[in-house]
């Protein structure tokens, strides 16, 4: 693979540089002053990332490990819980919940859309047992945005838990932990946080907290008990990536110098901008409430969507995703958050137009069959 691909998923992202200069530097040990000066750092600017009071704590694994720690720590075997299925990352929380015994009942809307949360209301009214309701505040795989303040305020006084998958939108989309009464969140390292994959970041309101200390489910590694407790006392439960939580300290610094406003602010203009030109090379857009994250589109009629990625990745150094599941081949997603310019999007949509094109004068070009 070219190592100058330029770099356009929606996750992972290019790292900015001085995040890649930390990242060459020397280890030192996890379990001294310094590290705890770090960690301490990290665990204060994540709070104002994610507008919280609340504790959030850094673990060692994908997104999926903070999904999953978001399930385990707050629930019993056979608890009813609600999830909003939006797309692929939707159907996980379901998949989550039946892996561990919940009983959960879906709210399932077409890929493309966002939830209505009256459907939530509906449903809190209909099933007074439910635990906790959870969503995405961004589907990666379909690029739309959920309206999650207006769920909060569904959920504020019911006593229900509402659980919060920020992965792909946190730094993109605005996100307001306190304010939008949420009670548990979710990032990954790899999307708008602009970091390698390997840390997911939790958030833990005090609602949250409480019954954490009644869940009957088993956990370990991801028992966020064990978390709190270390994290009062400046420490991980286990080995941290500590390269990976140096960087995260100085692209959180990164952030907010440059003040989260401004940030979404930015991600969505470049999202506008990516869409208006999408639509101009006849891509049909996918997401009904675009998220500021990334861009969903159909690929034009008789474009084949998993070759135009391939010759994009192998033969012009821009790598795309693809679309999932019953869309693969007919969807591409572009990301225009974190680190992602302008100037890096006009490269990858000039890619694009030139591709279209060649794609086109090879169809002409194929024999006819006779």
């Amino acid at each position: 693979m070219n190592p100058d691909t330029l770099l356009l998923t929606p996750g992972p992202i290019p790292l900015p540089e001085p995040v890649r200069d930390i990242l060459s530097e020397p280890l030192f040990h996890h379990r001294t002053p310094q590290f705890r000066a770090v960690l301490a750092s990290v665990s204060a600017r994540l709070k104002q990332v994610f507008r919280t009071e609340a504790p959030v704590y850094t673990l060692a694994g994908s997104g999926t490990a903070g999904m999953e720690a978001a399930l385990v720590n707050f629930h019993s075997t056979g608890d009813a819980v609600l999830v909003l299925d939006t797309g692929k990352f939707g159907e996980r929380f379901t998949e989550l919940a039946e892996a561990y015994g919940l009983k959960p009942e879906v709210i399932k809307v077409p890929w493309g859309q966002a939830v209505d949360p009256e459907l939530v209301r509906e449903r809190l009214l209909a099933n007074p047992q439910l635990k906790s309701v959870f969503m995405q505040l961004c589907e990666t795989s379909t690029g739309i945005v959920n309206d999650v303040e207006a769920v909060g305020r569904v959920l504020k006084d019911s006593g229900v838990l509402l659980i919060v998958d920020a992965i792909a939108g946190l730094c993109a989309d605005r996100f307001e932990m306190d304010l939008w009464h949420v009670d548990v969140a979710i990032a990954g390292s790899q999307k708008a946080l602009m970091l390698p994959p390997g840390l997911a970041f939790v958030a833990v309101a005090p609602r949250a907290s409480l019954r954490m200390q009644e869940a009957g489910l088993p956990r370990y590694y991801l028992d966020l008990r064990r978390y709190e407790a270390a994290l009062k006392k400046g420490d991980t439960p286990f080995t941290p990536p500590i390269s990976l939580v140096r960087a995260a300290d100085k692209v959180l610094e990164l952030i907010l110098t440059e003040r989260l406003e401004n940030i979404w602010w930015r991600s969505r203009r470049l999202g506008e901008y990516v869409r208006l030109r999408l639509n101009e090379m006849g891509f049909k857009l996918f997401a009904q409430a675009p998220s500021s994250a990334l861009t969903a589109a159909f690929v034009p009629e008789a474009v084949d969507g998993s070759r135009l990625i391939t010759c994009l990745r192998e033969e012009k150094g821009v790598t795309l995703a693809g679309g999932q599941g019953a869309f693969k081949g007919r969807l591409i997603r572009l990301a225009h958050m974190g680190s992602i310019t302008i100037h890096d999007l006009d490269e990858g949509l000039r890619a694009i137009e030139e591709t279209l094109e060649e794609m086109k004068n090879s169809r002409k070009a194929e024999p006819a069959l006779s």
